[in-house]
């Protein structure tokens, strides 16, 4: 029975070879059979393009002797006004920008509570001096009695206690009263000097702590012109030369202004260094708020001029990708910035004229990454 099966699928084998349309299709299967096991499993993938970033060469040094920087008028002194106790305000006798005089009232608390403390504080101390001098017209008859043998010595001790008692009792009326007095007047805010009210922080209903801050008050006729440097040795603390600050509205209203101080430490979030600068008589235009220019003096270092898009960081310090152009990689290089516009960066050290400089992307290149040049001066 076996061998009659074998017989028959070797008839149906070659019945199917003599098929013209058939044969192709085997020759076909067959060849694929073969390039599939000839194919290269350690084949190197494709090379990845290379990056490309916009570029520019960097220009020579430059003098910049109209360097010059903007900041705001602010004033001289700048008070924090605050109640020295908690309670409501119930009025509220100025508005912002209103001139004010020293002890004019700017603001007062509900002061029933303050009130009633002075009365008792005051009866207080009527019962406190009323039994004082009871207590002296005692000592006073135990003294004229004690000569004649009339009391005992014991008696008149204890008259002169009575006395220092009272007396002791009646001083202390006396502070609690002054202490009831100053807690009332301390229901009202008054302008500790002269000057303008340039912030208010309370409305009349509102219910403030003792020490919050509710108004701020700028003291005087004085004003600073207030800048934030880039890097602190372009003005020096000591300079005693007059500096040239003008107007920005109206470049023609100048006036001179002498360096009053520069902040130590860098301020955290901007990394600049605050200049104040005090002005000496300023005009009227130039009022709190008034943004102002400040030309700093001839002799400052050379600088070159790049595009702001191309400053980044490295670590803390300001930075710069530079492209070596033989090898096409990239170079994270810390450079010194003098100083900044919303266009320009202008820097003092670490790059030289003639180097390549990326000035878009920056934020997600990497050190030692290959990089196509898509603009390049020639």
């Amino acid at each position: 029975m076996t061998d009659l099966i074998q017989d028959a699928a070797r008839q149906v084998w070659r019945h199917l070879l003599s098929v013209h349309l058939f044969a192709p299709i085997v020759f076909l299967l067959l060849g694929i059979f073969i390039m599939t096991g000839c194919r290269d499993d350690h084949a190197e993938p494709p090379v990845a393009p290379l990056r490309p970033v916009k570029t520019v060469i960097a220009p020579a040094f430059s003098h910049d002797a109209s360097l010059s920087l903007t900041g705001e008028v602010h004033a001289h002194q700048e008070v924090a006004l605050a109640f020295r106790l908690d309670g409501r305000v119930i009025r509220r006798t100025v508005e912002l920008g209103d001139s004010v005089t020293a002890g004019q009232p700017l603001a007062t608390l509900e002061d029933n509570s303050a009130r009633n403390q002075l009365s008792s504080a005051r009866a207080d101390l009527e019962s406190a001096r009323a039994a004082e001098r009871v207590a002296a017209l005692n000592l006073h008859r135990m003294r004229l009695l004690m000569p004649g043998g009339a009391i005992a010595r014991s008696q008149l001790d204890s008259a002169q206690a009575d006395f220092q008692s009272a007396q002791s009792r009646r001083l202390s009326s006396e502070a609690a009263l002054k202490n009831a007095q100053d807690t009332l007047s301390w229901t009202q805010l008054r302008a500790p000097s002269s000057g303008r009210i340039t912030a208010v922080n309370l409305q009349p209903g509102q219910v403030v702590s003792a020490g919050q801050s509710v108004m701020t008050l700028a003291a005087g006729d004085t004003r600073d012109a207030v800048f934030d440097l880039a890097e602190p040795s372009l003005i020096r603390p000591d300079n005693r030369m007059p500096l040239n600050i003008a107007l920005l509205s109206d470049p023609g209203v100048q006036v001179s202004g002498s360096v009053r101080d520069i902040s130590p430490q860098a301020d955290p979030q901007t990394r600049t260094w605050r200049l104040r600068v005090t002005l000496n008589n300023p005009p009227a235009t130039m009022a709190l708020g008034a943004t102002v220019m400040l030309s700093l003096p001839d002799g400052q270092p050379p600088v070159i001029a790049l595009p702001a898009s191309a400053l980044t960081r490295a670590g803390e310090k300001p930075a710069l990708w530079v492209v070596d152009r033989a090898t096409r990689r990239l170079q994270l290089r810390p450079v010194v910035m003098t100083r900044f516009t919303a266009e320009q960066i202008f820097i003092s050290t670490g790059i030289q004229p003639g180097e390549t400089v990326v000035t878009a992307g920056v934020s997600t290149l990497q050190p030692g990454e290959q990089v196509a040049l898509s603009q390049e001066a020639p």
